[in-house]
């Protein structure tokens, strides 16, 4: 399993005071680059699914540099470009770390790239 940024930007807060709009803040201890196989036309798929500012947000915490700063930025038909957006999403991999709720302050560690998001007892 893998803590990737695809995989970050479709995750929310299960805090029960927390909307369900705002992505979790990424603190990273350990992240290792692996490389997985090129799909262009998953990616041309996916861009208009993502929280661009969310993913923009977790990029620049993990140094992925030179991203467009908005979809409409992007030249799909651009290799290199739509390789960089490859690897930010999908080969950038948060080993060791936590996700934080950005409202509540509530931390889910992230273990093995595994991110554990079961609440206490007292927060259902």
């Amino acid at each position: 399993a893998n803590m990737i940024l695809l995989t970050h930007n479709m995750m929310v807060s299960p805090m029960k005071e927390a909307s369900k709009t705002l992505p979790l803040k990424i603190e990273a201890e350990e992240v290792q680059e692996l490389e997985k196989e090129f799909n262009l036309v998953f990616l041309v798929k996916i861009i208009d699914r993502l929280d661009w500012a969310g993913f923009l947000e977790a990029s620049a915490i993990l140094n992925q540099q030179g991203l467009p700063s908005s979809t409409e930025e992007i030249d799909k038909t651009n290799e290199e470009s739509m390789r960089k957006l490859h690897h930010a999403l999908m080969e950038v991999d948060v080993v060791t770390g936590a996700l934080v709720c950005t409202e509540t302050g509530r931390r889910f560690p992230i273990a093995g790239g595994i991110p554990n998001m079961l609440l206490n007892q007292d927060e259902l």
